[in-house]
């Protein structure tokens, strides 16, 4: 039995029209609404109880910084450097990447402050792509069930740990690590949300004095302190420069993967204390450190680590470039401290993406979408959390070394530039549309900012399908490009589920969907989708008239 539905009310505290549903009891937050739609099926909403907003702004600067800081500046300046041949291109890259970056969180930043509620980019491109109707919520959904995002940091967790253990990495203990690692992610996460906040940004500390350790050394051995000769990595930085754009667009895809995280705080602010001015201050916050760090710390990896180790050291970089700089004792350590940093990097994400598989459920777009749209027992989306724990296990652990796990590695980034790309595009329809939906926000990132992000992010959905020079393949076997054409083969199931649940299956029933707001007895705001038969639906018509 649903709860009663109460009426709407409006402000524009947001500098957009905006609505949200009021309930009865005083225990409802009334103070944060979201843009109003002249469809009925369309309006957006946010109720939440006071007790349940328990990010403030510390918390979601940690939840953003978190999710950037991987294992990403750890570990992809080599991979980079080898797509790119030289120094002076890998450096012109990250730049590249940071400005991209930036574009990309202006526009979330925009969409974030308007529509301010759980769920991220879900909720711009159903406020935004209307029609048909329900079509792009079926595609999203496809998209942020079936990618395991925690499942590959949670691998380099176990890859970093057994590297300062001295014990030889295989397929099996890595994975059995990392899958220890993203377990206890997960039952933290899901049994108390304060707890869990507050180990994420214990460990945002300390990746944070990680990587001041490693900016700081890197001074130090530009000046020539170092237990190695002194690399000459800066002299003729452009030497050795391959150029290909096959090469260009892999380096570049992990430099914008490093920088992942710019919007996650954007999944959670139902949960976040006066959401609007928390992510005003958190994300332009986390985003300005993140980069200023990045761009340090490989300054101090070419500082310390030669060309050819540089070229060989894969995904324990920082590790070589401890070992550089204090010796074996030293790297041992470190890598403990990244293998914190990953874990850390495995909370934020499972965090934010079993908080957008809940809004899915909340929807009714999921099978057993009552169970996993629930925060019970523990007030906390167990369910949800749970729904990416087993997706990301089974990435985790189903795939063999070698050409099919790193298949499954690049298939999780790829969708995403098809994401951003279609924000993008949303973003800048609604400029030349503000009246038609209403659209004042207070910040704005601008149109030529909005062009920028998007002109990038279909750069960035193209180019895979250049062909690669000799030797650059990704894969040993696979086609190139074959990553990109599942990516969009992910949206597309949705697609194909759409028409089947949405067209097919109501017409073969007669009966129609439709969506339907409630609060439930948790005090959440739900929207469900409800079948009405036709012969009802005509009766209404008929009355009407």
């Amino acid at each position: 039995m649903t709860a009663p539905i109460t009426p709407y009310v409006t402000n524009s505290d947001n500098g957009v029209a905006s609505t949200h549903r009021v309930n009865s009891e005083d225990s409802t937050d009334k103070s944060n609404g979201v843009i109003l739609s002249e469809n009925e099926s369309n309006k957006v909403f946010n109720v939440t109880s006071n007790s349940r907003r328990q990010i403030g702004i510390i918390s979601a600067i940690f939840l953003i910084f978190n999710r950037m800081v991987g294992t990403g500046i750890f570990a992809t300046p080599s991979t980079i450097f080898n797509q790119c041949g030289s120094v002076g291109l890998a450096m012109f890259l990250w730049v590249a990447g940071t400005l991209i970056a930036a574009s990309g969180l202006m526009v979330y930043l925009e969409f974030g402050t308007a529509i301010p509620r759980n769920g991220g980019e879900k909720n711009y491109l159903e406020f935004v792509y209307r029609k048909p109707k329900y079509l792009v919520t079926a595609m999203y959904a496809s998209y942020a069930v079936l990618l395991g995002w925690a499942g590959s940091n949670s691998v380099v967790f176990g890859e970093y740990i057994l590297h300062a253990a001295e014990v030889e990495v295989n397929r099996f203990n890595q994975r059995l690590i990392g899958l220890a690692c993203i377990t206890a992610a997960f039952l933290i996460h899901s049994t108390s949300v304060k707890w869990g906040l507050r180990l994420q940004n214990a460990l945002g500390l300390i990746k944070l004095a990680v990587i001041l350790v490693i900016i700081v050394s890197g001074w130090v051995a530009l000046a020539g302190h170092l237990k190695i000769p002194k690399p000459d990595n800066f002299s003729n930085a452009f030497e050795g420069t391959t150029g290909s754009a096959y090469g260009v667009v892999i380096a570049l895809y992990n430099v914008i993967w490093s920088y992942i995280g710019y919007s996650n705080a954007n999944y959670a602010l139902s949960e976040t204390k006066n959401p609007v001015r928390t992510l005003k201050i958190a994300a332009p916050t986390a985003f300005i450190l993140v980069s200023i760090l990045y761009i340090l710390a490989n300054i101090s990896y070419f500082a310390a680590v030669p060309k050819e180790e540089l070229a060989l050291s894969g995904r324990i970089v920082a590790a070589a470039f401890f070992n550089n700089m204090f010796g074996n004792q030293a790297e041992r350590v470190l890598s403990v401290f990244v293998a914190l940093s990953a874990f850390g990097n495995v909370l934020s994400v499972i965090f934010s993406q079993g908080r957008i598989v809940q809004e899915l459920a909340r929807e009714g777009i999921l099978p057993l979408s009552n169970i996993i749209s629930s925060n019970k027992p523990f007030n906390a989306p167990m369910a949800g959390l749970f729904v990416h724990w087993l997706v990301s296990v089974i990435i985790m652990l189903g795939p063999p070394p070698g050409d099919a796990y790193n298949f499954i590695l690049n298939l999780i980034s790829y969708p995403l530039s098809v994401v951003n790309t279609a924000v993008a595009a949303g973003l800048i329809y609604l400029y030349f549309n503000k009246a038609k939906y209403n659209w004042y926000p207070k910040i704005r990132a601008t149109l030529p900012v909005a062009i920028f992000f998007f002109l990038s992010s279909l750069y960035l959905i193209i180019a895979p399908f250049v062909p690669p020079t000799a030797g650059q393949n990704v894969y040993e076997h696979l086609p190139y490009y074959l990553h990109a054409v599942v990516g969009i083969a992910l949206f597309a199931i949705g697609a194909i589920y759409w028409i089947f649940w949405a067209k097919i299956i109501p017409q073969i029933r007669g009966y129609t969907l439709t969506r339907q707001s409630v609060i439930q007895s948790d005090g959440w705001s739900r929207i469900v989708f409800t079948h009405v038969p036709n012969s009802e639906k005509h009766q209404l018509s008929a009355a009407h008239f």
